[in-house]
């Protein structure tokens, strides 16, 4: 059977792929520490609310239909994205209506649209990318383009903090934008490391953007104003330049695949004709499961006393346990501002993580190898293969019995 070109880029093994994959079959075993996906946590008093929506469907059959037996628009059920502008508008002050919001079939589906959108080959053949001021990146990003090379990144500036934290910062002396840059693109918290760019830095890439006529496309689903996990000062920032992003799938609904885009009323026009082409509508669920807690706004209140409360304490443990069982073995942690990851940095490892991945993956541990989060950079970086990202967000049990394995495979990789 002879296969296309998009045939093999998107039917072939990719990080990503490797990645659901692997969460996949170690699912079946329960035994598996789950450290490397990006699942949320469970948490009961989050669920219950869901839960008593469902039951509200379910009995009532005119609400049943209008969920399960009709097409939403492509844009996305108008009545939730009316009182998600209004909740933006209560929140931020945002001068947004249900015209400036697209509902997608998951932020990847979301993104995969927009990002292949701007960037890629023009009809005069030229190639326009999308500019990721500082990586490590989202994994989802690295292979999301029609074209192998969608992506230019810079390397960030790395500063050292006390007690064996450091962090990433733009820097935005090395940052450039060229006549191919098609847009810039952060997520605030970051996926994988944790961060959350300041008010500052997200200012003056608002501002570059703006000089440059491009969009700054911020992904924001583990931001405001749910789920809210971000543990450090951080202003919500849109306007018509700008493309944010959220979704429900860290509120505790991944299952229910749905993305939410916030942007100018033509790419929302754009994105819902393509939802139209590529799965007719989106589905109705999601919403219908949601919406009334965003018509009430008490979605910021259960963002802000149950989801955030609950992932402040788990990464405070899962610290201590990574303080604990790596002692004097070198391991350095990314200030965790936000999202619901640790990223561990390990300093002249004698292996890749890419072995590192594989040695904890014999012992039934999952996390990700470090050098999937660098899309846009070529040049050879010795740092992008030393490190890991690692999930707290599981059962605690799984979690600090996944951490102390990690600790004895990078003790018996240093020691050779």
């Amino acid at each position: 059977m002879k296969i296309t070109r998009f045939g093999e880029r998107f039917s072939g093994s990719t990080g990503i792929v490797d990645l659901m994959e692997d969460l996949g079959a170690a699912g079946a075993n329960p035994g598996s520490c789950m450290l490397g996906g990006g699942n949320p946590g469970t948490l009961p008093e989050v669920e219950s609310h869901f839960r008593k929506r469902l039951h509200e469907i379910a009995d009532d059959p005119v609400l049943f239909h209008s969920i399960a037996g009709c097409y939403d628009s492509p844009e996305g059920d108008v009545g939730f994205r009316s009182a998600l502008a209004q909740l933006l508008s209560r929140e931020f002050g945002w001068k947004v209506g249900p015209e400036n919001i697209v509902l997608t079939h998951g932020s990847q589906t979301g993104f995969f649209i927009l990002f292949n959108l701007l960037a890629g080959r023009l009809g005069d053949n030229s190639l326009r990318s999308i500019l990721l001021p500082l990586a490590p990146e989202y994994i989802g990003y690295s292979d999301i383009g029609l074209e192998s090379s969608i992506f230019k990144a810079e390397q960030p500036h790395i500063e050292y903090l006390d007690e064996g934290f450091f962090k990433y910062r733009v820097d935005f002396k090395r940052l450039k934008v060229t006549p191919e840059t098609a847009a810039i693109c952060v997520s605030r918290p970051t996926n994988p490391t944790g961060n959350v760019l300041s008010d500052s830095e997200i200012q003056q890439l608002s501002e570059l953007a703006a000089l440059n006529n491009i969009p700054l496309i911020i992904d924001s689903a583990y931001g405001t104003p749910f789920p809210n996990i971000i543990f450090s000062e951080a202003s919500p920032l849109w306007n018509e330049q700008t493309i944010v992003f959220m979704s429900l799938s860290k509120l505790g609904l991944p299952g229910v695949r749905t993305g939410i885009m916030i942007t100018n009323q033509e790419m929302v026009v754009r994105l819902g004709r393509a939802n139209a082409i590529m799965h007719l509508a989106n589905g109705s669920l999601g919403p219908g499961i949601i919406h009334p807690l965003v018509k009430s706004g008490e979605i910021v209140k259960i963002s802000q006393e149950l989801i955030r409360p609950y992932y402040q304490q788990r990464v405070k443990q899962a610290i201590q346990w990574v303080k604990s069982a790596f002692g004097k073995t070198p391991c350095l942690i990314h200030k965790p501002e936000g999202a619901i990851f640790l990223w561990l940095w390990f300093p002249d490892l004698p292996i890749t993580s890419q072995e590192l991945y594989q040695r904890l993956k014999t012992r039934g541990v999952l996390v990700i190898a470090g050098e999937h989060f660098f899309p846009g950079i070529d040049q050879p970086w010795r740092h992008r293969h030393e490190c890991i990202r690692v999930t707290y967000s599981q059962d605690e049990a799984s979690v600090q019995k996944g951490i102390t394995i990690i600790a004895d495979e990078v003790r018996k990789a240093y020691s050779g």
